[in-house]
């Protein structure tokens, strides 16, 4: 019995000393140690041991033990130190390195172009309105003069709840609440999402829209020139060329569409504008006879198209990194 445990010793510290990871070590310590380890396994076979013998073998078992625990803690410090040495010489920086850089997030060009014209019109002396993006069938068509049978309501341009809600084609509504709401005169701009049926190069089912309304005594159309000239002029830095071709919109009379002359001199198409239609005001029940106004109406997408020279709007959509960080 005592060579077995002299084979036990020299095993044990064999084992030790092959050691190479803290990891390992424990699991040393366990098998020879723990509660089911070889040690203490010798120590409950001592009953079985010849009386004479035993006071002997248990004094030989405690030696290893004590021998096992010394070479343990030994090894446990160096492996410690050197486990130590190896992590710092692993994240050890090297100064020559260039630093580590911290990405900003920035806004998107859609939101700076937004944000944009509204710091535009705010410093003409426009309020900045805003509204519910699912509108009820009068406010976004019938207050603004659309008769039932007109395209505009028609199931392939507009995005249905059922017969009464949907989802708002254009920021109008908002100019319409707005005066319900706070009466005239009134200078206000209505910036937010709308949504069509619609979706290609130049346009998507989400997109978004600035408009402005201004009703007060007096206004004439050469206020709506004027301000759009200046509004454009501000917005593309330069004294742009512009001009105003008739057309026709349900809530305005007479109506333009509006136009600025490019660098490549091609006339680009940038908005809609006009005087706001009697039946609108009446509709309010605005009388007619003191009041008249003017409105006008812009895609942000459009603009930020044309200020940055970007030829698919899906391309504000499509997440692209190298695209958004050019802005």
């Amino acid at each position: 019995m005592t060579d077995n445990l002299s084979d036990l010793s020299k095993s044990a510290i064999q084992d030790i000393k092959k050691c190479s990871s803290t990891n390992e070590l424990d699991s040393l310590r366990v098998k020879y140690l723990g509660k089911k380890g070889s040690i203490t396994a010798a120590l409950k076979s001592l009953p079985g041991i010849n009386p004479k013998e035993r006071p002997a073998y248990g004094k030989r078992i405690n030696e290893i033990k004590s021998l096992i625990q010394a070479e343990l803690s030994e090894k446990k410090a160096f492996l410690q130190k050197k486990e130590i040495n190896q992590s710092i010489d692993d994240k050890k920086l090297d100064v020559t390195l260039p630093g580590r850089r911290n990405f900003q997030g920035h806004r998107h060009p859609v939101t700076k172009t937004l944000l944009e014209i509204e710091e535009i019109f705010y410093g003409a002396g426009f309020a900045v309105e805003d509204g519910p993006e699912i509108e009820d069938e009068y406010h976004n068509f019938t207050a603004l003069n659309i008769p039932h049978n007109h395209p505009a309501r028609a199931m392939h341009d507009t995005f249905y709840f059922n017969s009464e809600f949907l989802l708002r084609t254009h920021t109008s509504p908002i100019q319409i609440r707005s005066m319900e709401k706070e009466g005239v005169p009134i200078r206000v701009i209505a910036p937010g999402k709308v949504y069509r049926r619609d979706s290609d190069i130049t346009h998507t089912p989400m997109f978004h829209q600035i408009e402005g309304l201004v009703i007060d005594k007096g206004i004439n159309f050469s206020h709506l020139k004027g301000i759009l000239h200046q509004f454009i002029n501000t917005f593309f830095e330069a004294n742009t060329e512009v001009r105003f071709r008739p057309s026709y919109f349900p809530f305005t009379e007479p109506s333009a569409e509006v136009d600025i002359l490019s660098k490549d001199k091609k006339w680009l198409e940038i908005l809609g504008c006009g005087m706001v239609h009697p039946k609108v005001l009446e509709n309010l029940g605005i009388n007619t006879e003191i009041y008249s106004g003017y409105a006008f109406g812009m895609g942000v997408e459009r603009l930020a198209m044309l200020k940055f020279g970007i030829k698919d709007i899906r391309s504000f959509y499509e997440n692209d990194l190298n695209f958004l960080n050019q802005f």
